[in-house]
């Protein structure tokens, strides 16, 4: 085992067994688990020789201590904070990747640009319904609203969880920027691939050109009317989950076509059901409330295919006499990853021998905050088999170590 391997597999070992819950790990957005994490990387810097220190938000940044340059530093960051029961290296794979690149250039600072590792609070909107709230805060673009939502269990808010981690929850509401655009010169992330591409075509690495935007519902309810099983005719039904069923099929549908003239688009609705107090066999559904998302990172294509969505769902009601009743859409913009960063990622693939595959971002990341406020942003995508917002994420260490030295490369210039 090589010593950074080493590195990696204690402080992935240690933070996993500090946040092991009954199935998987939970790390709560500015709670113990993100706490606890927090703090063992600080323990890891320690002994690493590693500056460190939070800021006022709570976000922790490490650095080398020969590292005194003052001109606007290269940020490597990611979250330390997971879903509920989630897998262990969704967030904690990139903060690690930092601290691994500062370890490589220990003695050597110089030969790359000025850099920080930066471990954000609260990407996940698991907990508040809101993601990025660290990433958002550092720059001063968190709503003030957002400090009202409430937590998934409809006890306290974000705003009260920030403040119990020593969040200066003032300066958040008044939307004061710890950082601003011209003080970093580009914010790169390490992340796990969240779905089977990579696994499937055997790249241990890749690089990321966009960030998909989404448009979404979280709720939209399909009303038709209840009715006997046995009594009422075809031609008479006002049959809800026929409805969403002839909906989401003709969406497929839809789909298919475009991926075969090569748009770029997923859709789901990860959400369906009718109310259970009224499940019966004998029973016609008279409401079905279902969730609709669809990402792209063209966002000509999201308003195209949504505008579909939206005059499907008038022709269904036309057709089966339902109505749909949707919730407020909720939009979040692509983010185009740095074509100067992809360059030099793609180069440090080749100065080593292996090129580098290029791949979108279906999920979103904090790279995508600092994309949108005009930051140069990259990201190094490492494969990851089953999937991730589950127990069983299955990133190898080689291929982190593999990541680690595209992002060594990137910054140097030379083949790591």
């Amino acid at each position: 085992m090589s010593r950074q391997d080493g590195i990696a597999a204690r402080i992935l070992d240690e933070v996993a067994e500090l946040s092991r819950d009954t199935a998987g790990v939970t790390r709560e957005a500015y709670g113990p688990g993100e706490e606890r994490a927090m703090q063992a990387i600080e323990r890891h810097a320690d002994g690493l020789g590693l500056v460190h220190e939070r800021d006022r938000f709570q976000n922790l940044w490490l650095r080398l201590p020969e590292d005194s340059r003052t001109a606007p530093p290269v940020v490597i960051g990611s979250h330390l904070d997971s879903v509920p029961q989630g897998g262990n290296f969704d967030g904690l794979a990139g903060v690690l990747a930092g601290l691994l690149v500062l370890d490589r250039l220990r003695g050597r600072a110089d030969s790359a640009p000025p850099l920080r590792v930066l471990a954000l609070r609260g990407e996940e909107s698991a907990w508040y319904g809101k993601a990025y709230t660290g990433s958002l805060a550092l720059l001063g673009r968190l709503p003030a609203g957002a400090l009202a939502l409430r937590h998934r269990s409809g006890n306290g808010t974000l705003g009260e969880a920030m403040a119990r981690s020593g969040v200066d929850v003032d300066a958040v509401s008044r939307g004061e920027a710890l950082l601003a655009p011209g003080e970093i010169a580009a914010y790169l992330e390490l992340h796990i691939e969240q779905g089977p591409v990579m696994v499937a075509r055997g790249w241990p690495s890749a690089v990321v050109t966009g960030i998909r935007g989404n448009i979404r519902h979280t709720r939209i309810r399909c009303l038709g009317e209840a009715g006997h099983s046995g009594a009422v005719p075809r031609w008479l039904r006002r049959d809800a989950v026929l409805a969403v069923a002839e909906l989401l099929s003709g969406m497929d549908e839809h789909w298919r076509v475009l991926l075969q003239m090569g748009v770029d688009l997923v859709m789901t609705a990860g959400i369906c059901t009718t109310a259970a107090e009224s499940h019966a066999v004998s029973v016609i559904p008279g409401e079905v409330a279902f969730s609709f998302e669809i990402r792209s990172q063209d966002p000509e294509t999201l308003e195209r295919f949504y505008g579909l969505f939206q005059e499907s769902c008038r022709q269904i009601a036309a057709a089966r006499g339902v109505t749909f009743a949707f919730d407020a859409p909720l939009h979040t913009a692509p983010a185009a990853m740095d074509e100067g960063w992809i360059a030099r990622i793609e180069a440090a693939g080749r100065a080593r021998g292996t090129p580098v595959e290029r791949i979108p971002s279906g999920a979103g990341h904090d790279a995508a905050v600092f994309a949108g406020a005009g930051i140069p942003a990259g990201m190094v995508f490492v494969r990851n088999a089953n999937g991730s917002h589950n127990p069983h994420e299955a990133m190898e260490r080689g291929d982190l170590l593999d990541g680690v030295a595209l992002l060594l490369g990137a910054l140097t210039g030379e083949a790591a």
